[in-house]
């Protein structure tokens, strides 16, 4: 039996449920965070057991290191060109498969890499499902010249915005401001619901000294959740019938790394 919590079972759920949708040949982005480091041990497990060729393109550092010791193929997106797939977590999904990412500060890459593959699948658990996009902070990547500035410009788009909340902050680490793998910094907004994402993306990435924000519209083509049982649904942007399927737990301690 597996000793898994609940919580990294729902993980390692929909991460193996994923990688059904990776064939041989395939160029893959590979996504950061929790959810997605149990994604690239799985595909490492495929590749492996399949004898897969395939070329991954990381969403950050940290994932870039991992799949290397795993023995995966990694190479830039310049070098790989359009990708067939990527996979990656979420921070929150509503209804309309839009999503909130940038947990991790890797949203920026994670959108470039998105944005450049025919399909995006995003691995999740229930507890990321919204009604409302907007419990979760938005993260809005700036560059650290002039920040106070941007900031100001912040806080007067979102006196105009559809949302429930204004509070914004930059986000720390124990060394001091948080920087992504871009060397940028990252505002959080704590914004409670979003009612217009399409509108707050356009206006607030038309603010100079933004770079990215972590709302991400029409990227995404399916939607795996996983349960702390090992069970797994299956959401498509084009269907409306919802995919069951379930998992065996003890898949999990054969995985590398």
């Amino acid at each position: 039996m597996t000793d898994l919590s609940p919580s990294d079972l729902a993980k390692f759920a929909a991460a193996r449920r994923s990688v059904d949708f990776v064939e041989d040949g395939m160029k893959l982005g590979l996504g950061t965070g929790s959810t997605a480091a149990w994604m690239v041990r799985c595909v490492a497990a495929k590749a492996r057991a399949e004898n897969l060729r395939l070329t991954c393109v990381p969403t950050s550092e940290r994932t870039a290191v991992q799949a290397k010791a795993l023995g995966l193929n990694v190479v830039s997106l310049d070098e790989a060109g359009w990708l067939d797939l990527t996979i990656d977590g979420a921070d929150e999904f509503d209804p309309q498969m839009r999503l909130i990412k940038g947990g991790g500060g890797a949203h920026l890459r994670e959108m470039i890499v998105a944005a450049a593959s025919d399909q995006m699948v995003v691995i999740t658990d229930p507890g990321k499902q919204v009604a409302q996009l907007g419990a979760f902070a938005l993260p809005i990547e700036v560059v650290p010249f002039g920040i106070d500035s941007t900031m100001t410009h912040i806080r007067k788009v979102l006196e105009s915005a559809d949302v429930a909340g204004r509070e914004i902050a930059l986000r720390s680490s124990e060394d001091g401001p948080f920087y992504t793998d871009e060397g940028n910094c990252i505002i959080d907004a704590a914004l409670g619901q979003i009612g217009a994402p399409e509108a707050l993306t356009q206006a607030l990435n038309a603010i100079p000294g933004v770079v990215e924000n972590g709302l991400f519209i029409g990227l995404c083509d399916r939607v795996v959740i996983g349960h702390g049982d090992g069970k797994t649904e299956t959401l498509s942007a084009d269907e409306d019938a919802i995919e069951t399927g379930q998992v065996d737990p003890n898949e999990a301690a054969s995985l590398p790394g």
